[in-house]
């Protein structure tokens, strides 16, 4: 279990996340949806260790963030940012050995290598395994980012808007896969979504943030409720109940 105490992030005078304190649970997914600036991304951050808190107290499993020592915590857990900065002349399959750092410390084995060729075909890269990544098109290359993800093999698996770069029918090839690395892998999954849809039809548990602070969380269909969105986007929405899943129409 992750579990956050009165977690706060300032930036000068703003206060970017104030005084969270939440328990995601272990297994399945959790989305962290909210308006732009809600601190989603932030507390993400956090979370991972990828940005000190300014308060509060994060642990996994009992494991102090702040305190555990790196190489333990990388074991344990696993995150993919926004903004990835590597050399684009790497390769799919150099870019996805680098998951398995934490345990090969740069000198990969046969057990590596192996779990390498499974992280590939679970997000079916094995064509694209050569090429580099400044080859690939948006889309690839964020595939290629989570199977690197996943090849780590920690119990916990962050992804900061995976979605990014992705048009709708890799966006739900996306998300399906997470959802099997959660239902078959057994990863407790943890993602930040603009898409409260996406939400809504793969995640076990929704966290609905605004101005800094958790406004609401729950079950998706106690989350996708227009009184709830409207307190959490202050937009209306109408609720339609589709082949057991709540969808929100709001562009009308």
């Amino acid at each position: 279990m992750i579990e956050a105490r009165g977690v706060s992030r300032r930036y000068g005078d703003a206060l970017v996340v104030d005084n969270v304190s939440l328990a995601l649970p272990a297994g399945g997914i959790t989305a962290i949806i909210g308006p732009n600036g809600a601190g989603k991304s932030t507390l993400l951050s956090m979370i991972s260790r990828l940005l000190p808190m300014s308060a509060g107290r994060v642990t996994v499993d009992g494991l102090d963030v702040s305190a555990t020592p790196g190489d333990v915590l990388a074991r344990r857990l696993a995150i993919l940012r926004q903004d990835n900065h590597l050399p684009a002349r790497l390769t799919v399959r150099e870019l996805v050995t680098f998951g398995r750092y934490p345990h090969s410390r740069g000198r990969p084995t046969l057990e590596d290598r192996a779990h390498v060729e499974r992280a590939l075909a679970y997000l079916n890269l094995e064509a694209l395994s050569e090429r580099f990544l400044d080859e690939l098109s948006g889309g690839q290359r964020q595939r290629a980012f989570v199977a690197m993800v996943l090849c780590q093999d920690t119990d916990y698996v962050l992804l900061d808007e995976p979605l990014n770069n992705l048009d709708l029918k890799h966006a739900v090839a996306m998300m399906r896969q997470l959802r099997r690395a959660a239902d078959e892998l057994r990863k407790t999954v943890v993602l930040v979504l603009h898409d409260i849809n996406f939400a809504s039809c793969y995640a076990d548990h929704i966290v609905a943030m605004k101005n800094g602070r958790v406004a609401v969380q729950g079950r998706p269909r106690d989350i996708l409720q227009s009184a709830v969105l409207r307190d959490v986007y202050d937009l209306d929405a109408s609720i339609h109940e589709i082949a057991g899943d709540r969808i929100a129409v709001y562009y009308r």
